[in-house]
Order: structure tokens, then C-alpha cells, then sequence
């Protein structure tokens, strides 16, 4: 930021934020130098509407309202509380003030502002009043007032545009004074013009991320792909692509779409023909272009390693029905686009002719594409309802010269994706623990593991013997490649609450995890044939959207890109540690500890607990609205525990979820938050609150008809019923396949109906926020529907908000934004004895 010393006479301000009462003056602002703007040519005397010029209308003059890279100081009022400037020698002035303005919990109240001159008030870049005449003297000034209404640790940007024109009579002054609302006159707030921001919802969406990196396949050019994501209808994407060796930017703003060809270190990209698509290719070298292919079919394709051919993957509508009335084939068939099939194609680019490989009542899926271009993989999947997981997938290798077909693997109910070795000799398989007949199992004494617990297998093509490589590995894997320069396989993993990258040594046997920057990798690139050097994108608790380089051997990272960091650099983030303990069972279970900034040791804080949602675990990371540092923003303390059940711990630990349904994850979480109480004297243990999505809002639900410590409680798309939702759920009855596996109604019961919080709705005391989109085709809204009707007619403290249009998440943003207010104010209301947030969103209704 740049500081310039004007004249003003004015004190520096200290920037610490001021703590206002009732009747504050607001004392310190931000103040940009004198913007000079001149009054216009008049052409006409009167405009396109018949109007005459007057001054007011250069009160309009656009002019950037963020002061972060203009000129200012930082100025205090005198002890009046009014700041002063000079007035305008010739023509007209405008000048910018700024300061920030927080309140400790929800408010509302009024600004006051005296000034003789001209004058437009903006909240956070909103403007909420304007004053269009100059008056004669500073004693006859008049006052407005501009209504405030403050959520709890929001911040809210007050910036002043200042009008002082040569002929005004009066020097321009300004006094900005906080009245707040007589109920909220104990209320503290805070401001100051460079007081720290708090963590926001708006942080986890908007700002400028890295979302994509990749690597030529001779090491020596990256993309790196941006997304700067403004505000809801502002936002644009840009890649660049630079030399890896000098760090040299070629192109700043390179072609959307571009991917690198498999072999010539060339870039490609796509686009629309008079007939067809055309294929055009960059040099890095020369940056020079070529179109290569023109005409070629409209559709998605996978080059051949030698770039002789492409693999199309065209699709077909499936059977329609016709009139009002569809008849339901299979439980799939709820699901839209599920009669949809697709099919292979070859596409030979020296004779135009796209040649059809699959045909059949089944969807067929490119696997891989053998090194030397001569096989392809291929799977199918088909509906097998009466067995679980209710789906029999295939896997064939094909001859492409001959289309001879060679079937690795029929009607196999675990398998999940294959790919060749760099020598073609191999593949490397993923599949459940239960894949392979089970090989890769290693879950202790349950019977049944945790599908998506995803392992890894190593066939040999030749004699068709598979070799589990993850079984005693505790991370789940999701392979990224198998690398042809040192012949390791990469994998990305659920690594307890990390996203951490390992290589696989096929040659030793050995797993060994990169020395990564990030908590949370999301991408990870490397090139095929010279893999010294990676790059990857990542998160932790303090920052987003990341990029590093990875230097294979040394082993160090060096930062590419971190463009959030201006904006994160003006938030006051809690501090993050992390915090496990050891269940009456011996297992340690692990979690994390999040403290409100400002944190005060000698303070009582209430707690928010939070658990997994599906069977993944919580991750470290900051761009979820799910996040700690959201609720530590709010002064809450956040402890988030990965309790039984979850993947990335090995299978064991995974396989408690099966056929549990709360069952001891309940356990551990109940036992895990006393425990923290207990350690933790700053946790006030009689408020604290819950709250999970999906399997995690029926966490929260079950909870409470197993305890009564916690003081509020947030359901989002909780499940009430296993039994409904297992009937009525597009997922329900194949996420039961997993979760209940072998279990159903008419087999178990006390499964279905013990474990729902619905059959045990007396026993809830908690009062509990349910929260549930209206077209959530995962979790039926029927599931929120019906525990709300029982707690009601028991007499419960309930309430139920629906989100019109949502599905399972809540994808539009301005909805997201009155869902996750909802939720804040809700334990506001019981954990901070706040209401008045609650009540000012849903008043009370009398039907």
C-alpha cells in the first residue's frame, strides 16, 4: 500500500480497531488524495431526458471505491469527532474515506453522517444514501441517517465519497457516528480502517485460485490454469503457459481447453468447423500454430500414444416413453439419463472414417490405451439388482488390428478401474477390499470391508496373476499414473484428513509419500518420460488453490502460484492444531482443534463439533462451508473428529461403518467431545453444538437420541429413516449395499429401524434446525419431513427449512448464502444466547 503525507493537519492513526458503545463516533479512516474532477462541455443545456447540468451529477463520477492501490493515509478526527479538508481551489474535489465496522454479535442501528457538503455512503460497495446539496456553513449541516443491520463477526466495508466544490461557501467536513438499536446498546463493535477481516463464506467461493496444472511430456513446459472468481456473475478463467526450466512466461493468456499431445510435446485444443471440429496444435517452442485435423467428429477423444488415431466415445439415446405415464424397468431407471448408453469409436485421421468398436445393450468405457498404440481396455457395466453392489462390471483388452477380444475379468462386482504399464505387460487395478475374490482384504474381524475404501492390484498379463499392492497400506488410493521415466506408480489418497501423494516402487514393493507443501493436494502433474520435476495444486487450514514445483530429487517444493494470498493476507485466522485422543476401546482417534481469532485462553467459548458426511473423512482446508475457520470466525471453538467408519485409516477402522449406522461412531464422538471438554477449560461444556450433512445429518439426528450434551444441533440432508431412504434415495439402495451390505429390511430390522432417529424421535431433547433442498433427489427431502412431524407432535424444539430448487448441495450461491446464515443463527441463538439474529430471519408466525 502506498502512503503519501498531504497537508491535513490530522493524526496518524494507530489502525488497532476502536471498541464503540452506544453512541460512538466513528474516529479513523482510510482517506485517498483529492480526486480532481471538472465540470463537463455543455454541447446543450439540457440532456437526452431534458434535464439541466448541476454539480450533483459529478457526485456520480465513477471512481474505484477499494483503496488498496491508491494513494492514502490513515486519519484520525479531531476531538470532536470531525474530519476537515481542503476545499476545492478551482472546479470540483473528490475525496474517499474507508474504514470497517464489525459487530461482536447480530445488531442493528443506524449511521449518523453530518457534512455540509456533498455526499454518497456505500456498504460494502453498495450505495445506501446520497446527499445532493452543499449547505453554507459547517454549524447549519444537515444529518442523515442510514440504516445498519450487522450479522454477528461480518465485516462491512464503510466507504464516503466526498463532494467539495470552489463555489461551495463551506470547507467540507465530515462526522460519521454508530447509533445502535436501544436493545443492542450492550453489543460490542469494532472499527477501523485496517482492523484484520474474519473468515467468510465468500472466501470459500470468490478470489483468484490455481485449478489446474500440467506438464509437457519432455519436463520442460507447464500450464498452469487460474480461475479469478469476482463475485457470482463476474468471474473469468485464464492459463498460461512457461518454461519449467526458467520459470519464463511464453503465454500469458494461452487458448481455454489446451492439453498437451501424449508424445510431441505440442499443445492442442479444439474448434468448431464449417462441418465438424478442427484440431489446432501450438508449438512451445515457436509458438507457431497448425491446424492438423479438420472436420473431425463433434464429440470427446482420447489420442493414441503414437497420435496415429483417436478414441471417440459417442453415446445413444436410450428408449423413450412416450405420454404421461413411464413404467419404472430396474431401480436405476429413476435416475435421469440412465438409458443412455455409450459406445467406443476409432476415428483414423489419415482416412476420415470413424469406425465403430462396441455395440451392445450396454455401456462400453475406455480403461486405457496400451503404450504402443496396438489395445485398448474396455469395461462394461450391467444391473445385477438381486446381489450386491447391484452392478456386474467387465473388463475386455482389444486388438485393434484384428479386434480380437481377450476378457480379462466377466461380471466382476468390486472392480473398479485398469491401466497398462509403461511396458504394456501389466496393469494396475482398483477395486473394494472384496475386489478379486477378496485378496486384497484386510479389515480384521468384520466380516465385510468398506467398499469405498479403494485398493490397488498389479496383474501380470501373462500369466493373469493379480498381486495386492494396498492391503497392508492404510491410505486409500486413486491411482494418478505409472510412470514411464522411473516406472513408479503415483497415487493420490485419502490420507487420514490429508490429500497426500505417494509413489509405489512396483521394483521394491515400497510405498513412499512426497515431501508436499499442501495438507490437501488436488491436482498433481508430472511428465511421462522425464519426471524430475511435478507440479501441484493444494490447500491447508491457512491458505487455497496453491501451486508448487516439486523437485524429484531434492525432494523440495518451490511456490509457482498463490494468488489468494492478498485477500488472505487481510483475515485473522484461528489457529488449527490438531487433537486426538484414545478411545475406552484403545483405538486414538484423530481430529482437529480450530480457535476463534483473538483467541483468549481465560474466555468461556461454546464448541461446534463436526463429524463426516458419506464415509470421507473431514479434510484440512478452507473452501467448504463447512470449514472451521467459518464457525471460528463467529468465536466459536471447532473441534472436528474423524471417528469410526471413515476411509483413509486403514480398513479396519473403514469397515466400522458397515452395518453400524452410528454404531460406535456415535461412540467416539460423544466420548471424543466430553474428552475435549475436559482438556480444554476454555470450552464452556453446556453449549455446545453439532451439526453434519448427508450421513453426517444423520449423525447429528442419531446423536441426540443418544445423549443430551449437546446444546443445539444441525441436520442438512440428514437421514431419518434408513428404511425410506433406502427405498426412496436415487443412492440409497446401492449406498445400503455399502453401508448395510447384505442387510435389508426384511433381514434386519433393528438396522433399519433402531438406528434412524425417527423410531427413536422421543428420545431427543436437543433443540435441532433441520435443513434439507427441495429437489434433493440423494436424500429425499421425505427424510427431513418426517422427523419434523414427530419432534413436532412430541413437542419438541424444532424447526425445518427448506431450500426451494436445491439438490443434495446448495449450488446457487445467494441460496447458500440464507443457508448458511440460517444455520449461524441457530446456534447463535442457543450457544450464544443471541436470538435476535433467528428472530430477525424467521419472525414468529401465528397460523
Amino acid at each position: 500500500m502506498k502512503k503519501r503525507t498531504t497537508m491535513l493537519a490530522l493524526l496518524l492513526a494507530t489502525g488497532a480497531g476502536t471498541c464503540l458503545q452506544a453512541q460512538e463516533k466513528l474516529t479513523q479512516f482510510k482517506v485517498r488524495d483529492a480526486i480532481t474532477v471538472r465540470t463537463p462541455i455543455m454541447n446543450d443545456s439540457i440532456n437526452p431526458k431534458g434535464e439541466k447540468y448541476a454539480d450533483k451529477d459529478l457526485l456520480k463520477t465513477p471512481v474505484v471505491l477499494d483503496l488498496a492501490d491508491a494513494p492514502f493515509q490513515v486519519l484520525s478526527t479531531d476531538t470532536a469527532g470531525v474530519l476537515s479538508f481542503p476545499k476545492a481551489e478551482k472546479d470540483h474535489s473528490i475525496y474517499l474515506l474507508e474504514t470497517s465496522l464489525r459487530a461482536e454479535r447480530f445488531m442493528t442501528g443506524k449511521l449518523k453522517v453530518t457534512s455540509p457538503a456533498r455526499w454518497e455512503i456505500f456498504i460494502n460497495g453498495e450505495s445506501k444514501m446520497s446527499k445532493e446539496n452543499a449547505e453554507d456553513s459547517i454549524s447549519g449541516a444537515s444529518t442523515r441517517e442510514v440504516n445498519l443491520r450487522l450479522e454477528p463477526e461480518a465485516d462491512y466495508e464503510i466507504t464516503i465519497k466526498l463532494l467539495s466544490g470552489s463555489k461551495d461557501k463551506a470547507v467540507p467536513t465530515l462526522k460519521c457516528e454508530l447509533i445502535k438499536d436501544d436493545k443492542f446498546k450492550d453489543i460490542t463493535c469494532f472499527v477501523s480502517p485496517e482492523q484484520k477481516k474474519r473468515f467468510a463464506l465468500p472466501n470459500t467461493v470468490y478470489g483468484n485460485r490455481v485449478i489446474g496444472v500440467s506438464i509437457s511430456p519432455d519436463g520442460k513446459y507447464l500450464l498452469t490454469r487460474y480461475w479469478n472468481n469476482h463475485s457470482l456473475k463476474r468471474s473469468y478463467t485464464y492459463t498460461t503457459l512457461s518454461e519449467l526450466k526458467t520459470g519464463k512466461v511464453l503465454l500469458s493468456n494461452a487458448k481455454e481447453g489446451m492439453r498437451w499431445m501424449p508424445k510431441s510435446n505440442k499443445l492442442y485444443y479444439t474448434v468448431q468447423a464449417a462441418k465438424g471440429n478442427d484440431v489446432i496444435t501450438l508449438d512451445p517452442l515457436t509458438l507457431k500454430e497448425e491446424t492438423i485435423l479438420k472436420g473431425i467428429p463433434e464429440e470427446s477423444f482420447t489420442w493414441s500414444p503414437n497420435e496415429d488415431y483417436l478414441i471417440y466415445h459417442p453415446s445413444e439415446e436410450g428408449v423413450k416413453e412416450e405420454g404421461p405415464l413411464k413404467r419404472i424397468v430396474s431401480p436405476a431407471d429413476r435416475i435421469p439419463g440412465s438409458r443412455r448408453r455409450s459406445f467406443l469409436a476409432k476415428y483414423n485421421p489419415a482416412t476420415g472414417i470413424s469406425e465403430r468398436l462396441t455395440f451392445g445393450n450396454h455401456s462400453t468405457y475406455l480403461n486405457d490405451i496400451s503404450p504402443d498404440g496396438k489395445y485398448i481396455l474396455y469395461s462394461t457395466s450391467k444391473e445385477n439388482i438381486t446381489e450386491r453392489p447391484f452392478s456386474l462390471s467387465s473388463l475386455y483388452q482389444v486388438n485393434l488390428e484384428t479386434l480380437a477380444v481377450d476378457t480379462l475379468f466377466i461380471d466382476d462386482r468390486f472392480m473398479g478401474s485398469a491401466s497398462y504399464s509403461p511396458d504394456g505387460k501389466q496393469l494396475l487395478l482398483t477395486g473394494s477390499p472384496e475386489a478379486f475374490g477378496g485378496i486384497g482384504k484386510n479389515c480384521g474381524n468384520h466380516p465385510i470391508a468398506n467398499d469405498f475404501d479403494s485398493q490397488a492390484y498389479i496383474m501380470d498379463l501373462a500369466t493373469r496373476h493379480i498381486e495386492p499392492i494396498t492391503k497392508d497400506f492404510a491410505p486409500t488410493v486413486y491411482p494418478l499414473q505409472w510412470n514411464k521415466g522411473d516406472g513408479c506408480i503415483y497415487f493420490n489418497t485419502n490420507d487420514e484428513d490429508c490429500r497426500n501423494i505417494y509413489r509405489y516402487s512396483p521394483q521394491t514393493k515400497k510405498f513412499e509419500k512426497l515431501n508436499l507443501e499442501t495438507d490437501v493436494t488436488s491436482a498433481f502433474a508430472l511428465s511421462e518420460n522425464n519426471p524430475s520435476i511435478a507440479a501441484y495444486i493444494g490447500q491447508s487450514n491457512h491458505n487455497a488453490g496453491v501451486a508448487y514445483l516439486y523437485d524429484m530429487k531434492k525432494k523440495t517444493s518451490r511456490l509457482l502460484a498463490d494468488p489468494m494470498k492478498p485477500i488472505l493476507d487481510e483475515i485473522e485466522l484461528g489457529k488449527t492444531e490438531p487433537w486426538n485422543f484414545t478411545a475406552s476401546d484403545g483405538t486414538t482417534i484423530q481430529g482437529m482443534m480450530c480457535l476463534p481469532p483473538n483467541f483468549d485462553p481465560n474466555k468461556k467459548y461454546p464448541l461446534i463439533v463436526y463429524y463426516y458426511g458419506g464415509t470421507t473423512p473431514t479434510e484440512r482446508g478452507i473452501s467448504n462451508p463447512y470449514c472451521a475457520q467459518l464457525f471460528a470466525s463467529r468465536d466459536y471453538v471447532v473441534y472436528v473428529i474423524n471417528p469410526s467408519g471413515t476411509i483413509g485409516y486403514g480398513q479396519e477402522f473403514s469397515a466400522r461403518h458397515v452395518n453400524a449406522w452410528g454404531k460406535r461412531t456415535a461412540d467416539d464422538i460423544i466420548e471424543g467431545t466430553k474428552q475435549f471438554c475436559k482438556e480444554h477449560p476454555f470450552v464452556n461444556d453446556k453449549k455446545i453444538g453439532c451439526l453434519g450433512a448427508s450421513y453426517g445429518g444423520f449423525m447429528t439426528q442419531y446423536l441426540q437420541t443418544q445423549t443430551d450434551i449437546f446444546a443445539a444441533a444441525v441436520s442438512h440432508a440428514g437421514i431419518s429413516n434408513v428404511t425410506s431412504y433406502w427405498g426412496e434415495g436415487y443412492w440409497g439402495y446401492s449406498y445400503n449395499a455399502i453401508a448395510a451390505a447384505d442387510s435389508y429390511p426384511w433381514k434386519n430390522p433393528e438396522l433399519f429401524t433402531k438406528q434412524g432417529s425417527l423410531f427413536n424421535a422421543d428420545k431427543i431433547n436437543t433443540p435441532l434446525l433441520l435443513l434439507h433442498g427441495t429437489a434433493d433427489t440423494n436424500v429425499p427431502i421425505g427424510e427431513s419431513i418426517q422427523l419434523f412431524n414427530a419432534l413436532k407432535i412430541l413437542g419438541k424444539t424444532v424447526e425445518f427449512v427448506t431450500v426451494d430448487g436445491e439438490n443434495h448441495f446448495i449450488a446457487d450461491y445467494p441460496k447458500r448464502i440464507l443457508w448458511h446464515n440460517s444455520i449461524m443463527a441457530w446456534f447463535a441463538r442457543w450457544l450464544q444466547d443471541s436470538p435476535e439474529w433467528w428472530n430477525d430471519l424467521y419472525p414468529e408466525r401465528h397460523l
